[in-house]
């Protein structure tokens, strides 16, 4: 049975996937508040844990544009490189920052954020699923009242846009 492992912050924590995708073996270590810099710190313990994984989905990166620190792409990349080398036969797919909006930075922050997410994805050989993209083209509401956290509609979106992903990484190996 393939193995999926969730990682990061309340955005993975607070969904049962296991339920979304009952075809795989689903481990969700979502963290609550959690920022890359945790995430980071906490993959020794993870690989420990967790020993194998056929498919890494990480969402994080939303509690570091929250308290204001934009470097966190730097931390996101050495996510990325710490789990190749832990995981070295894993698909890791990385999720886009979501179209939350953040009062004091312009409309444009975000897009540029995953632009250059998505660019070191495709230099690790990652994928980037651009739930962005797809959370803006909805008619479903997306966020809770917080702005931040999301919906039942959207975890349903994102949950089959995940599956899609992975449905395309199976069928290719």
């Amino acid at each position: 049975m393939t193995e999926i492992l969730l990682l990061g912050d309340s955005l993975i924590a607070d969904n049962d996937w296991q339920a979304r995708m009952p075809s795989y073996k689903v481990t969700n270590l979502g963290v609550p508040g959690a920022r890359t810099s945790d995430l980071y710190v906490a993959l020794p313990a993870i690989k420990e844990q967790v020993g194998h994984a056929d498919i890494i989905t990480i969402m994080v990166g939303t509690n570091d544009l929250l308290s204001g620190n934009f470097a966190f792409i730097n931390t996101l990349k050495k996510i990325f490189v710490r789990l190749n080398k832990d995981f070295p036969t894993a698909e890791i797919i990385v999720s886009s920052l979501f179209p939350m909006e953040l009062p004091d930075e312009p409309d444009y922050t975000i897009p540029n954020l995953n632009s250059h997410i998505e660019a070191f994805t495709m230099q690790t050989g990652s994928c980037f699923l651009d739930t962005h993209s797809r959370f803006i083209n909805s008619n479903q509401p997306i966020f809770q009242e917080d702005g931040i956290h999301i919906t039942k509609e959207a975890y349903e979106l994102w949950a089959r846009a995940l599956l899609e992903h992975i449905a395309f990484l199976l069928e290719n190996d």
